[in-house]
């Protein structure tokens, strides 16, 4: 029997003490491939060091809301690296209660990488908390672009409206979360062919790693929880998300 081969959809590599070590980990609980997520310039050439020479794992380039600087120019300077295959992780959070100025910068820097996924024809990864209608409101002025909101933690009337935009929603650890009963409804509701899982690592470690540092070989926990509460199995998940991956991410090569 040919085992499962799993996709971590969303992980930041060159945030872990021992990268080295967990990708060799992911590699041994069948997580053969990766997305390493830029989410700020002083640091992307180490996620880019994770992905070159090392295959099945990619890597977008793009600046966080929580770092946002306005117009991150700086993005062009590695769109030609072959391992690119999106733009994010951008998007808005106004959780801490952001004030105008800040919340400005963010828009800013966020449309400014969609104006650049819609020119380079790239999907972008998306980080939204509590910011739905200014999230929304973007994602409209840039019809031609699709993406995945990652690691979801908003309601299914949000989901639900960015899905008829043609984006993914991505199920993160935190579906396995006592308080996630949101999360959870959605991820029984996503329709098949747009659900994506990933791990968000170091961060959110699914039950039951719950507390130690995350890593992609703990993305099977969460496709396990997913399988279960959809009521699909484990294999139909494993395929099912890692058809999705490679749909949503065609620069990815999957052999």
């Amino acid at each position: 029997m040919v085992p499962l081969q799993f996709v971590d959809s969303h992980c930041h590599l060159n945030y872990l003490d021992d990268t080295p070590e967990a990708i060799a980990r992911a590699r041994a609980a069948n997580v053969d491939t990766m997305l390493c997520i830029g989410v700020e310039a002083d640091r992307f050439s180490e996620v880019l060091e994770c992905a070159d020479g090392n295959s099945g794992i990619w890597a977008s380039v793009g600046e966080h809301p929580g770092n946002a600087s306005g117009r991150p120019k700086w993005l062009h300077d590695h769109l030609p690296h072959p391992r690119i295959v999106a733009i994010g992780e951008t998007g808005l959070d106004y959780f801490y209660d952001a004030d105008d100025a800040t919340r400005k910068l963010q828009l800013d820097g966020f449309r400014y990488q969609m104006e650049v996924a819609h020119a380079e024809n790239l999907p972008v990864i998306i980080h939204t908390r509590a910011a739905v209608e200014d999230t929304l409101s973007v994602l409209h002025e840039f019809p031609r672009v699709t993406g995945v909101l990652h690691c979801f933690t908003e309601n299914w009337d949000m989901a639900e409206k960015a899905l008829a935009l043609g984006y993914y929603i991505s199920i993160s650890g935190i579906v396995t979360f006592k308080n996630a009963e949101n999360v959870r409804d959605v991820a029984r509701r996503v329709p098949s062919e747009r659900l994506l899982i990933e791990t968000d690592a170091p961060w959110l470690a699914p039950v039951p790693n719950r507390g130690k540092t995350n890593e992609p070989a703990f993305v099977a926990h969460t496709a396990q929880y997913v399988a279960d509460l959809r009521g699909q199995t484990l294999a139909e998940i494993a395929v099912l998300t890692r058809d999705n991956f490679f749909r949503l991410f065609p620069r990815a090569d999957s052999k």
